[in-house]
């Protein structure tokens, strides 16, 4: 489908403001347009990373306590 066709379909609000687009503001809403994706793609990645830390916190937890009661049972047997 030709660009015309989609610009035609915008409101007319939208169509009075990019036409009065000067070239120089095209390219910053390009940029800006850039600058929000990586923002996005950031967040993305610290909120896994940070998800994953805890993860890890979490299982070193546990290993922790398993190894303690396996210690104990061990200390136990040895006792007995």
């Amino acid at each position: 489908m030709p660009n015309s066709v989609h610009f035609d379909d915008l409101p007319a609000e939208t169509k009075s403001f990019l036409a009065e687009l000067r070239a120089d503001e095209i390219r910053d809403l390009e940029n800006g347009l850039r600058l929000v994706r990586s923002v996005q793609t950031v967040g993305k990645f610290v909120k896994w990373l940070l998800v994953g830390m805890l993860g890890i916190a979490v299982g070193a937890a546990m290993l922790v306590d398993s190894l303690q009661k396996v210690w104990m049972w061990l200390s136990k047997l040895g006792h007995g």
